[in-house]
Formats: C-alpha cells, sequence, structure tokens
C-alpha cells in the first residue's frame, strides 16, 4: 500500500515537514511495509516559502524591516535559484506571531514591513513576486505596505496619514510615486487562502479583525475605514478591487495588493500543489492522508485540505485527513471529498498539553488510523 502524506502545519504545534514525520512515523508503527511519500504542503500562508524551497531550489534573503508596531526586526524571503522570483511572507514583517497577546489591536498594526521585504526583493532583481497573505496582525488594506513602496496616502487637506486601521478612514488621496515598476516590469502575484470580499458582514473587520484583537465597538470604523481606501482605489488608481473574491485576506492587504501593485490574486494552496508536482505524487498511491491544525467551516474556503481533496479526488484516489480540532459534522467533511476524517486527540485536553505533546498525539492518531484502514495484503 501506498501513502501519500500531504498535511499543513498544526498552527502554533507542527510545522508541515514536522507532521508527516509524525503521520509517517505512526503509519510505520502499524504498517511497517506500507511505501510513504512525504509531501509537507501550504496554502500560501505561514510556511509557504519554507514548502517551496526545496521545489524552487532556493536560498533565503534577509533584510532589516519594521514589526506590525513599526520595531526594527529582522526577517527573511524566498529567493529562487533564478533570481527572478522572490515568494515573501505577510507574516514575517506583519504577523501575529511577532506580537505578544496584549500588543494584538488591528486599529494600530501596520503592513509597512511588507513593503521594505517587497522593496528589498525587486532592489535585489526580483521580477515576479508571490506575496503569501496569511497569518497578519493587521487590518491596513496595505496601506503601510504601499507607504514602504513610495505611495503617498493624504487627507483631505494634503497631510500625509499614518497607515493604520484606526486611521484609514481619514485618507482621501493615494499617489503613486513616478516609475512605479509594479504591473509594469515586476509582476506580483497573491497568495491566498481565504475568498472574503474587502467590507461588510463576510469582509475582512466582521470575519478576521476579532481574531487579531480586535474589540467590538472597532470593528465599524475598521469596516469604514476600508471601505474609504477603497474608494481612493477606484478614483484615483482606476482598481476597484472591494469585491474580489480574497480581497478581505491580510486585513484587506489582498484588495491592497491588487489596488496598489496589480496583483493578481491566486490560490496560494494551489500554487504549493502545482510546485510539488502533487498530480505525478497522486499517480501509483491508494490514499492520501492530510491535516491541519483545524478542520472548520473555512477548510473550503480556498484552504489546503480541501485542494488536496480536489486532487485526490480528480486521481481517483481516496483521500482522509487527521487535525487538530475537528469541528466539521460528517456531511460536511464528506462533502469536502474526504473518505475518512478524525482528531489526533484522544479526549478532552487543554490546549496547552494539546500542542507541547502534538508530535506524539499525530503519530499515535495516525497508527491507529493506518490500523482501522487494515494491514495491506
Amino acid at each position: 500500500m501506498r501513502w501519500l502524506i500531504a498535511p499543513d502545519k498544526f498552527k502554533d504545534s507542527l510545522t508541515a515537514a514536522d507532521a508527516a514525520r509524525a503521520m509517517a512515523e505512526g503509519i510505520r508503527l502499524a504498517c511497517p511495509e506500507a511505501e510513504l511519500v512525504l509531501c509537507p504542503l501550504a496554502d500560501g500562508g505561514e510556511g509557504t516559502a519554507e514548502a517551496l524551497l526545496p521545489r524552487w531550489n532556493g536560498s533565503w534573503a534577509a533584510c532589516g524591516v519594521h514589526d506590525p508596531l513599526m520595531r526594527p526586526i529582522q526577517a527573511r524571503y524566498l529567493r529562487a535559484a533564478d533570481g527572478r522570483r522572490a515568494f515573501i511572507e505577510t507574516a514575517a514583517a506583519a504577523g501575529l506571531q511577532l506580537l505578544a497577546p496584549q500588543e494584538r489591536n488591528p486599529m494600530h498594526t501596520t503592513t509597512y514591513g511588507v513593503g521594505e521585504l517587497i522593496r528589498h526583493a525587486v532592489a535585489g532583481g526580483a521580477e515576479e513576486i508571490f506575496l503569501g497573505l496569511g497569518g497578519s496582525a493587521t487590518h491596513d488594506g496595505g496601506a503601510g505596505m504601499a507607504a514602504a513602496l513610495g505611495v503617498q496616502l493624504l487627507d483631505a487637506a494634503g497631510r500625509p496619514v499614518p497607515p493604520s486601521g484606526a486611521r484609514l478612514a481619514e485618507i482621501r488621496r493615494v499617489l503613486l510615486p513616478p516609475d512605479w515598476p509594479f504591473g509594469g516590469r515586476v509582476q506580483v502575484r497573491a497568495a491566498c487562502d481565504v475568498r472574503n470580499p474587502l467590507c461588510g458582514p463576510q469582509g475582512a473587520a466582521a470575519v478576521y479583525a476579532p481574531q487579531k484583537g480586535a474589540r467590538p465597538e472597532d470593528l465599524p470604523l475598521l469596516d469604514g475605514g476600508l471601505r474609504q481606501l477603497a474608494a481612493c482605489w477606484a478614483a484615483d488608481l482606476g482598481r476597484d478591487t472591494a469585491d474580489l473574491p480574497g480581497a478581505g485576506a491580510a486585513g484587506g492587504l489582498g484588495g491592497g495588493a491588487a489596488a496598489f501593485l496589480g496583483a493578481g490574486l491566486v490560490s496560494g494552496a494551489e500554487l504549493v500543489l502545482d510546485a510539488a508536482g502533487f498530480d505525478t505524487l497522486l499517480q501509483g498511491c491508494s490514499l492520501v492522508l492530510t491535516g491541519e491544525g483545524r478542520l472548520d467551516a473555512q477548510t473550503g474556503e480556498g484552504k489546503l485540505i480541501a485542494a488536496v481533496c480536489a486532487r485526490a479526488q480528480h486521481a481517483g484516489v481516496p483521500a482522509v485527513a487527521v487535525c487538530g480540532t475537528l469541528d466539521l459534522p460528517v456531511q460536511a467533511w464528506q462533502s469536502l471529498g474526504l473518505a475518512y476524517a478524525c482528531s489526533m486527540l484522544p479526549g478532552p485536553m487543554p490546549l496547552r498539553k494539546a500542542r507541547r505533546n502534538a508530535y506524539a498525539l499525530l503519530r499515535e492518531a495516525a497508527a491507529g488510523l493506518a490500523c482501522w484502514m487494515g494491514r495491506p495484503a
């Protein structure tokens, strides 16, 4: 029996590579003779650059940038061997993991450091930039990123507006600098793992800002700020991206990347699957084992497991999943294309303990799954 082991990361617990190894160890405990193909994956968020590193024959480039609260830090991005391509993770410079829990507040955070990474990549010769949008601590519609690249954000009196969520509503003009390279000699693609629009009940403020520390009373201001910024995109740049699927990703950075940089929004999961040669790896496999930290209602909205299931179904290979938290009824995970899904937790457990023991728990769950599947003939 040949297994293709293709998990995403288990957030705050395991990288995708660690998750794949844990799954492999568990399967070998139950089925020593099984043939295993390990293919750790990502969907455009944290870990995507690491997943692409061997597939691009790439290397890491590092530079000094500013974190979401404008403190100096060092961040890195992936540079392909050909020197023409770069993959920049938003989370590297504007990620939630860069802030202590009490510091998380999308009213005050900015994507300025993301713009600094883009600027460094362009100066280094990158002509094609992939921007991974997952894991941000921000809600500035990419205004900070744009400011770092030289875009002027001006209020009604022509004064500069600081690029943070709480100040977006003050912006009345956005002016690109001369010789703007984006959409011309520099092409940008933004890798999304969600399809939310910029504003409204399914927009960035309503769905994601509370996860980044916003209070209920902050949400109208955050949503209104993105609406105002989008009006400036339409008036000054001729780009109406507010309703673009994925515009609400990373606190509106999806829409901002499309408006400021002319970026095309692509599925991060599909990008990584193509780079990994996933369809070729599927050939001859009896089963695909995938997984991530949480299987829930958002899984079908551009997340990796949904993309893995779609390709496995097309190839006629059953897919099963082991996750940290299973928050979907049977009918819902079956509709994704999963033949079976389970949590790696044997029972109720404090989150801290589950994260601390994630590797062993995932290994045991994979072993149990392999036993349940039965040994190959």
